[in-house]
């Protein structure tokens, strides 16, 4: 029981990565109605910047992070207002197109800027265990699921309990109407790509620990972000984190108890397969709605 609590925690760490990067590109469909394929290599960029800011300066994980999400903020507003912005008479695929353009030329200049050769990253707690009935976890990843549920919980509560909440709601739910409503639709579309792209980097820096930094190490992150999508449903915001992190646990469940050790091999493959299966059934998602349209 202790050996599958461990894959369990294990997962949630993982999963931990999953749900930002996942929640980032929810919040950009929902307020800019469109599907954002650069999140990753938002994320892996500025995950350079964290990198190189450590070796350049000697500044700790911690300060370099506040580093890093300063700069992510100022790629996503950037990003928003002169590609996005200037895209508004562009269709759906056509801005789906676009994000394709920017993670080529981000993959294109990233390393132009920092150089061929991988970084590496510590982690936050560099050292440490914790027993949890009977079940063996670094604090290092205890502290990543911790943050995440309390950066999730407080997303929850500003778009439950606030007025930009309010705002990014109401756009979400219908951009023309709120703008005649008075609502700041810009603001809430720019606001939502500063913040998309400051989870990518949190997804960053707590994935490159297990390898290196290079232009490739977001890839897997990226897609696993999307898989929790379309299981979880486009139409809430909570629908992807929650599938983000069931994805996690059934891949390594998979691959750690699966014989012969075809779970190494498989177990991912057999999670997306299943995945598909279910979408016959509930083609809208595990948490999304069924949209009734009135003739």
């Amino acid at each position: 029981m202790s050996n599958v609590l461990e894959v369990v925690l294990r997962s949630l760490e993982y999963g931990s990565i999953y749900a930002f990067a996942a929640f980032g590109i929810i919040l950009i469909y929902r307020t800019s109605y469109t599907t954002n394929f650069a999140q990753g290599v938002i994320g892996m960029f500025n995950t350079y910047v964290v990198a190189k800011f450590m070796v350049d300066s000697g500044a700790n994980i911690w300060v370099a992070t506040i580093v890093g999400i300063a700069s992510a903020i100022l790629m996503g507003i950037i990003i928003d207002l002169v590609v996005m912005r200037n895209s508004k008479k562009v269709g759906a695929v056509g801005k789906q197109i676009i994000t394709l353009g920017i993670l080529m030329i981000i993959t294109g200049i990233t390393p132009m800027v920092f150089g061929v050769y991988p970084f590496t990253l510590p982690r936050f707690i560099p050292a440490g265990f914790a027993d949890i009935l009977g079940a063996t976890i670094s604090f290092n990843a205890l502290f990543n699921i911790f943050l995440t549920f309390i950066v999730m919980l407080i997303m929850l509560y500003i778009l439950m309990k606030t007025k930009i909440g309010l705002a990014i709601r109401a756009t979400a739910s219908n951009e023309p109407t709120a703008r005649l409503m008075g609502i700041p639709t810009k603001t809430v579309t720019m606001l939502s790509w500063a913040t998309a792209a400051a989870l990518s980097l949190l997804a960053g820096v707590m994935a490159a620990p297990f390898g290196t930094v290079t232009i490739t190490f977001m890839n897997d992150v990226q897609i696993s972000a999307f898989m929790a999508l379309v299981f979880g449903g486009f139409s809430t915001f909570h629908g992807p984190v929650v599938a983000a992190f069931l994805i996690s646990i059934f891949t390594n469940l998979l691959q750690v108890y699966l014989p012969s050790g075809l779970g190494t091999v498989w177990g991912k493959p057999i999670v997306y397969l299943l995945i598909l299966i279910f979408l016959v059934f509930k083609p809208q998602g595990l948490f999304g709605k069924k949209v009734v349209k009135k003739v």
